[in-house]
């Protein structure tokens, strides 16, 4: 919706979008052309020339507050107080409660673990414990959205301090693709054999190669920290390589 600020009537300045009119769905199509509202500005869209606001600010004043003054990185501790298919509810121990939700705290499923999981119980439980780190103030919904994997060691980053380019290990084969196939070479660290390895011909499938529970010996190709892949193939390597 536009919105006309006060003292600028030329034309509306201020627009705010559905979901910054109000966290309690059922109130957000409460306003009226004509209606005066207070909102705070959250951001200033200079090509389109205007202001994004947020009732939701003036709305839960209390709860917004809490949010805005978090700090990426910081560490809040809470409860976890519901388990959906989608993430995880914490109940903070600081903080107002949120007027909707079970928490004001937000887990989603790829910030759980590092590890690839079947099902968000293997990691959490309700009434469980928790201290995780704070990504960022979601304004949509008035949560804050943390990562509890965030605050424990990533393993990739440890199997890549003992590893090597050329090293030979043992694996599972775990996932076949059209580009290639996954091999388990550690507890929760797989890596991708490409296709286009030599071991295999241009016009051979994974399927044409091994089965998914195949166990194979593989040869480290490449170790990506940033982006945390490795990359595998099938050649074999001179033995002082390994």
């Amino acid at each position: 919706m536009k919105v006309t600020l006060d003292g600028f009537s030329a034309r509306p300045l201020g627009v705010i979008w559905p979901l910054d009119v109000s966290w309690s769905w059922q109130q957000s199509v409460a306003v009226k052309v004509g209606q005066r509202i207070t909102a705070e500005v959250i951001a200033i869209d200079l090509d389109e020339g205007h202001a994004r606001l947020a009732m939701t600010a003036t709305e839960n004043p209390e709860l917004w507050a809490f949010l805005k003054s978090r700090h990426r990185g910081e560490i809040l501790s809470g409860t976890i107080a519901a388990i959906e298919r989608f993430g995880v509810f914490v109940a903070l121990d600081d903080g107002p409660d949120h007027p909707v939700f079970p928490g004001v705290g937000f887990i989603t499923i790829p910030e759980l673990s590092w590890l690839h999981i079947e099902a968000v119980s293997d990691v959490v439980q309700v009434g469980q414990r928790v201290s995780c780190e704070f990504l960022q103030f979601d304004t949509w919904n008035g949560e804050a959205r943390l990562s509890l994997k965030a605050t424990r060691p990533d393993p990739f980053q440890e199997f890549a301090d003992s590893i090597a380019v050329g090293r030979t290990l043992q694996g599972q084969v775990t996932k076949l693709t059209p580009f290639g196939f996954f091999v388990q070479v550690a507890g929760g660290i797989e890596g991708l054999v490409h296709r286009q390895a030599p071991a295999t011909t241009p016009e051979a499938t994974p399927q044409d190669v091994v089965q998914v529970g195949d166990d194979v010996t593989v040869v480290v190709m490449d170790v990506d920290r940033e982006r945390r892949r490795l990359t595998l193939s099938r050649e074999q390597v001179a033995p002082d390589a390994r």
